[in-house]
């Protein structure tokens, strides 16, 4: 597996379909699991993409929340500004690393969306620590796709593509953020997304 890169994004307007994915880069997107994926790893998930070209992707689920705090993962962080950061199950890859993320708004008032720093050092991340308006999250592990991989997966719609809009950080990060995602896509997806596990429920 490559080397997780440091990556600086800014958002960027995109489509939200899938269909010309394949021919741009994804990195700022979000990838929605569809309502049909059963896969443990990323059954309704969204992930957030932090990485894609040729070499492959990658990125980590938003969604899956350990309900736990940076501090509690050792002396590292027990006593020191990142104690508090809460942390996210990031994706089945290198389960044992420790990715720190930062969303924060543009200093320009007027202008639209965020700052997406991701993949942070320790020393950066504490600096961004209560700050006006920054997040900052941590996760465990990844997701990650090989060259060509998650074009595969997209040509066979075992993903969604959306856009990362600023209100979405704001949002309850549990799977209740998948369906909303979803839900304001299209109306065929909010029917989809409010399926429940068992179809004979409905």
């Amino acid at each position: 597996m490559r080397r997780l890169p440091f990556l600086f994004r800014m958002r960027e307007s995109r489509s939200n379909s899938a269909s010309d994915s394949g021919e741009q880069s994804l990195a700022g997107s979000l990838l929605l699991a569809h309502p049909g994926l059963r896969d443990r790893h990323f059954r309704r998930t969204a992930i957030l993409m932090s990485a894609h070209d040729a070499e492959g992707a990658m990125g980590v689920v938003l969604n899956r929340p350990l309900h736990r705090k940076l501090g509690e993962f050792g002396a590292d962080f027990a006593l020191g500004p990142l104690a508090g950061v809460p942390v996210f199950d990031g994706g089945p890859v290198e389960k044992r690393q420790i990715i720190l993320c930062a969303w924060r708004p543009h200093g320009d008032a007027n202008a639209d969306g965020f700052q997406l720093l991701f993949g942070l050092d320790r020393e950066r991340a504490s600096e961004l620590v209560g700050q006006d308006g920054v997040q900052v999250r941590a996760f465990l592990g990844y997701a990650g796709w090989s060259s060509g991989q998650l074009e595969g997966e997209l040509k066979r719609d075992t993903w969604v593509v959306a856009d990362l809009e600023p209100e979405i950080i704001r949002q309850p990060a549990d799977e209740g953020l998948w369906r909303k995602i979803l839900a304001g896509l299209d109306p065929q997806w909010r029917l989809l997304a409010g399926e429940p596990d068992d179809p004979g429920l409905n």
